[in-house]
């Protein structure tokens, strides 16, 4: 008996290929690197904003104050409350004695040429047996006036602007030498921010270096 030399086709399970190992799909990829660029901007985005306030704090806690010639002082007592509770950092800006008007809040020595002093607003003005001018103060949450008015001499700044809580942070660094930590406050405010910077821009770069690449 012959042979059955005859060509069969092949079946489908012979003709099935083995799978090529699995790539990432071009959109998996393009999500990827979407994800990745998103993240990249929030982070700097979040460098900026933290390098902002740290410039914007500097500026409003040193460097104003400082080239404005102002005192700076700290809320202790309720006494003007509740626009000014205790707390409250205040930028106290030196001002011509004869400009001072009704409503101004100025800080003033309790006995002239001694380190005390308080915060109040002028709610009159008076004069002594000798002529010279003088200031009634009060504070807005006392309910009399202060015992004794306020001489030229006595008057060290009419208030600039105000910080809320602030001052809490003063008292903790301490009062004896304010200029000495402020400086110290200034030159670490300035060199966060400028290492801020420096990272945003190089991570623009490298972004930008690898946007180019792909």
């Amino acid at each position: 008996m012959a042979a059955d030399l005859t060509e069969r086709p092949l079946t489908h399970a012979a003709a099935v290929v083995p799978d090529a190992p699995n790539a990432a799909s071009p959109s998996s990829s393009k999500k990827g690197s979407a994800g990745a660029q998103t993240l990249a901007f929030v982070g700097r985005m979040a460098s900026m904003a933290a390098m902002l306030i740290a410039l914007s704090a500097a500026l409003v806690l040193i460097v104003v104050p400082v080239a404005t010639g102002s005192h700076t002082y700290t809320v202790l007592t309720n006494s003007m409350a509740p626009k000014f509770p205790p707390g409250t950092f205040l930028v106290m800006k030196p001002a011509p004695f004869g400009e001072l008007k009704y409503g101004d809040v100025i800080t003033f020595q309790l006995y002239s040429g001694k380190p005390e002093v308080e915060t109040h607003r002028i709610v009159g003005f008076g004069a002594t047996q000798a002529g010279e001018k003088t200031l009634i103060t009060r504070g807005d949450n006392n309910g009399a006036n202060d015992a004794e008015p306020v001489r030229e001499i006595q008057v060290k700044g009419k208030l600039f602007y105000a910080v809320p809580q602030v001052g809490f942070v003063a008292n903790a660094l301490g009062n004896a030498d304010r200029s000495l930590w402020t400086t110290l406050a200034a030159m670490g405010l300035i060199g966060y921010g400028s290492v801020l910077v420096f990272k945003s821009v190089r991570g623009s770069r490298r972004q930008a270096a690898l946007s180019k690449s792909g």
